[in-house]
């Protein structure tokens, strides 16, 4: 099947795919859009069941890209990397190096980053065969704090709004995935007196939540009917699917996963069982915002990187209030609202 046939391409500018057979690099790139600046996203390096799993995941991050930084309010288009394979086998200099090259031969239409499995250390490597890199230390360095502390406040926002609650003191969340985002938003949501509910395939991970958070530990299947008032997908996309969605007893879904939905009917399940969604584009940009002030001209500033993530409190707020005034999935109003700032180059 052309990869103009899939369903999740969406007239992607360009889908770029990058081999290096000495160092084994085999990766995808995909540019969604260029219509409010240069296409910017991270990378990711997973090993995935066949090219076409990989092809299809690019392409649905790479449009989440310019969406979440249209939302975001940023000078940026949407794109995203993923590098082929098992990490833990392939990482090494000449393969970042080659990654490097490959993001170079786009001219500066499409800037990388760190993601799942990539490290500022990767991306210093990346960064000696291009400049088209943002995310490194000494400067916005790891996007991940400031993805935890957008989507902590982003649950603040739906507890606020669903719940009528202004803090989160005794409220349960349950956290899908505790990798460096998951963990570090278990931390805030700790120290806010959340209660929490935790899963992830790492049993040292969960053994340290446990003492650090008093956090309760449950099996990978068995988070999803937790009985808690936010369920928090933070590991891989489309967490929320049909078999899932029938077990849910939050009110609230609310992570930083990237493609929380396994497709976009799903929203409108969730409306349909009274639970409030908050758009994972909207919820999690805060590491794309905190790398874009590394991109633009203006010398990088973590206080106004914080400011920017602060916002997406608001942001949220109007997507729900919205949707509710219409009747409508928050996923779909933020849609609209992301295709109406891109439509007017603003």
């Amino acid at each position: 099947m052309s990869v103009f046939d899939l369903v999740d391409f969406d007239n992607h500018e360009q889908v770029v795919y990058c081999s290096d057979e000495a160092s084994g690099l085999k990766a995808i790139i995909a540019v969604h859009s260029t219509a409010l600046g240069p296409a910017a996203g991270g990378c990711r390096f997973w090993d995935y069941v066949s090219d076409e799993a990989a092809l299809k995941d690019v392409l649905r991050l790479s449009k989440g890209m310019t969406y979440k930084n249209a939302m975001a309010g940023l000078k940026l288009g949407g794109g995203k990397g993923v590098i082929i394979g098992d990490p833990k086998k392939l990482k090494s200099e000449a393969l970042f190096k080659a990654f490097g090259q490959a993001v170079n031969n786009l001219n500066g239409r499409y800037y990388t980053a760190e993601d799942v499995n990539i490290t500022t250390g990767d991306m210093a490597i990346v960064n000696q065969n291009t400049a088209f890199v943002s995310g490194l230390e000494g400067k916005s360095g790891n996007p991940g704090p400031f993805t935890a502390l957008g989507t902590f406040l982003g649950i603040k926002a739906a507890v606020k709004f669903k719940l009528k609650k202004d803090d989160l003191s005794g409220i349960k969340v349950a956290v899908q995935g505790l990798g460096s985002v998951g963990y570090a938003l278990c931390e805030k949501l700790h120290a806010a007196g959340a209660e929490l509910i935790v899963t992830d395939i790492n049993q040292a991970t969960l053994d340290k939540a446990a003492t650090e958070f008093g956090a309760t530990v449950v099996g990978l299947d068995e988070i999803y009917s937790q009985d808690v008032d936010v369920f928090s997908p933070c590991a891989l996309g489309a967490a929320i699917n049909d078999e899932t969605i029938s077990q849910l007893k939050a009110s609230i879904v609310a992570g930083c996963a990237n493609n929380q939905l396994a497709e976009s009917r799903h929203d409108q399940l969730l409306l349909e069982k009274g639970i409030l969604y908050a758009p994972d584009y909207v919820i999690n940009a805060g590491g794309i915002i905190n790398v874009a002030l590394e991109i633009y001209p203006e010398p990088y500033c973590a206080e106004s990187a914080t400011k920017l993530v602060e916002n997406i409190y608001n942001t949220l707020m109007t997507v729900f209030e919205t949707a509710a005034a219409n009747n409508m999935p928050t996923g779909i109003i933020a849609d609209e609202m992301a295709r109406s700032i891109i439509a007017r180059g603003a």
